[in-house]
């Protein structure tokens, strides 16, 4: 993830303290989120942010699904006191957050007992949903159940949004979620994936944002994966304007007095373009920014390293977008002890991924910014993890030593 609102608009947020290091900005974690929560000394040596998808199931039909869920109950899903013995695990692995994901989370029976388990344990539990199923009750027992936020995934507005979910009113009912979930105070953001058919929605998704006063919002770069297509990406010029709309629209609502935390997610080279845009906009903050991007590492420290993936079967990933490698079964071991062993052959080259680096992201002069990226997008498009990352939009000239 890269914070835009830190890392280009200077405003601190809850989640700075775990993304960049205390010691690079001398502040105190200041929100439940982080509070008490151990800090690592340096960002490889962080414990994963797990997401567990915790059920196949969905009510929607998405066109970019990367789990390829759909309305079936899948066979074999890990049931609740395999679930409770998962989170008895990831509490004593002392993870920062365990996200529920899905399919679609709310449609698991057990979900709040299993989210409530988790806080009773000290696992703070996060919920990613498409929001249809957020009735004003619904908001209020997440609220209760201790969800520290709760991610609702819109991807444009009206029919644009109803074209991604593959099923008519969805749009209105996602908004009916975001609405419920204000009216009840319960820290709720936009997650929205960007591709060809709805990037001309970025200014209108910002005005949503502003509108409906939601405090946070994470936009997702295109990963290929399940029924996410590479073709749906967009060109690397489409990337760039995107960034620079990102990243003007949230400086002017700082500027303007609004606390929003706005992050891009799964393309850790939008960390050096910003880096060159203060270059030319704020040279003064430049070096400062620099120091708070090479502490995170970019790739180099995400999959594999600070972010995991267990699904719904118990089959743990490198990520969630790389389902068709597993490391092991939490049936069979601890996720911890699979999570921190490196026999296999790509789990320890993700552990220690920058010596393996091919092509345009080994001779990067980023590499300690970016960390090569996304390894699952260069294995799709090139079968090789160690390849360039295909969605790197910066040019021969800026990448160059």
């Amino acid at each position: 993830m890269i914070n835009i609102s830190k890392i280009y608009a200077n405003h601190s947020t809850t989640g700075d303290p775990l993304r960049y290091g205390q010691e690079h900005h001398g502040q105190v974690a200041h929100s439940h989120q982080y509070k008490g929560h151990h800090i690592a000394k340096s960002a490889s040596e962080r414990r994963p942010v797990v997401c567990w998808n915790v059920s196949k199931r969905c009510n929607l039909k998405c066109t970019h699904c990367y789990a390829n869920s759909d309305s079936n109950l899948a066979p074999n899903e890990l049931t609740n006191s395999e679930g409770k013995a998962l989170i008895d695990d990831l509490a004593e692995f002392k993870i920062p957050a365990l996200l529920m994901s899905g399919g679609e989370p709310l449609m698991r029976p057990d979900l709040f007992d299993l989210a409530e388990y988790a806080v009773s344990k000290g696992v703070r539990p996060v919920l990613s949903t498409n929001g249809t199923l957020i009735t004003k009750e619904i908001a209020a027992k997440i609220k209760k159940t201790g969800f520290i936020y709760a991610g609702i995934s819109l991807d444009g507005i009206g029919e644009t949004n109803d074209m991604f979910r593959g099923v008519k009113g969805a749009f209105e009912k996602a908004m009916a979620g975001f609405r419920n979930c204000v009216e009840v105070d319960q820290r709720v953001g936009l997650r929205l994936t960007l591709t060809r058919k709805n990037v001309e929605d970025l200014e209108k998704i910002f005005d949503f944002l502003l509108e409906e006063k939601i405090p946070r919002a994470c936009f997702y770069h295109l990963v290929y994966s399940g029924r996410g297509k590479s073709n749906d990406d967009l060109t690397h010029e489409e990337s760039r304007r995107a960034l620079d709309i990102i990243c003007r629209r949230t400086k002017e609502a700082i500027n303007s007095g609004i606390d929003l935390d706005i992050l891009t997610v799964d393309n850790h080279v939008d960390g050096p373009y910003i880096y060159l845009k203060l270059l030319q906009e704020a040279p003064e903050r430049a070096e400062e920014v620099r120091k708070l991007l090479e502490w995170n590492g970019g790739g180099a420290n995400s999959t594999g390293v600070g972010i995991g993936e267990i699904d719904w079967q118990g089959f743990v990933h490198p990520d969630q977008f790389w389902m068709d490698k597993t490391f092991g079964n939490v049936r069979e071991r601890k996720f911890s002890e699979i999570w921190q062993d490196t026999s296999d052959e790509l789990m320890a080259g993700l552990k220690n991924r920058l010596p393996l680096l091919k092509g345009k992201c080994a001779k990067c002069k980023f590499q300690k910014m970016c960390g090569g990226s996304l390894r699952v997008r260069a294995f799709r498009v090139y079968n090789d993890p160690w390849q360039t990352d295909p969605a790197c939009y910066l040019t021969e000239e800026e990448i160059k030593q």
